[in-house]
């Protein structure tokens, strides 16, 4: 997957009849599902999770297009109709009511889960993971976070399913403690090897 793959969908975004190059959803039509299923694959595959938004993420991958700098006039085409989803993706990122921690994905898992979270304010985010009998597995520093949603892979938080030095960590229960300024919430999570 690379920002070519993002290209070919923005190039045929709206379409409805086949042939659907670009439906990576299967749904029967190219949308913004399928920019945000693109998204999240190059996300992916270029490094852990990371807490940048959609529209963060778009700009990046439109910014690596123009980079390549070809003269076709489809991929010119694709990268105008990725300009102008940004402006939609704008105004539909919205600043949550109130902090909190969501359930993991998957659960249970193995080797690696999302945790994902919303914040009301921007403050420093810290999430730790316990074992049953209280022993701290895992601290993970996610550093000063904006005000917003982090549910997507793209921005979750990420666990590698390894211990502060490493290692993996057993099958089990697990828990996991997010603070995040004045707010404290824990889950449970699931290991299965």
């Amino acid at each position: 997957m690379d920002v070519l793959d993002l290209l070919i969908v923005a190039e045929n975004f709206g379409r409805v009849e086949p042939p659907l190059t670009g439906d990576v959803n299967g749904d029967g039509e190219v949308n913004r599902e399928d920019i945000n299923a693109v998204l999240d694959a190059l996300e992916a595959a270029a490094a852990a999770p990371t807490a940048v938004s959609q529209t963060e993420s778009l700009q990046r991958w439109i910014d690596q297009a123009r980079q390549l700098n070809p003269t076709d006039a489809r991929f010119q085409r694709g990268i105008a109709v990725l300009e102008n989803l940004l402006t939609p993706l704008r105004d539909t990122e919205t600043i949550p009511k109130a902090t909190a921690l969501l359930a993991n994905y998957p659960n249970p898992f193995n080797p690696e889960t999302w945790i994902p979270y919303q914040l009301s304010k921007p403050t420093d985010v810290t999430l730790r993971i316990y074992a049953v009998d209280g022993k701290l597995v895992r601290l993970l520093d996610l550093g000063h976070q904006h005000a917003g949603l982090y549910h997507s892979r793209s921005r979750a938080a990420y666990w590698d399913g390894r211990n502060q030095i490493g290692e993996p960590v057993a099958s089990g229960l697990y828990f996991y403690t997010l603070t995040a300024g004045e707010f404290t919430a824990t889950r449970k999570l699931l290991i299965r090897k």
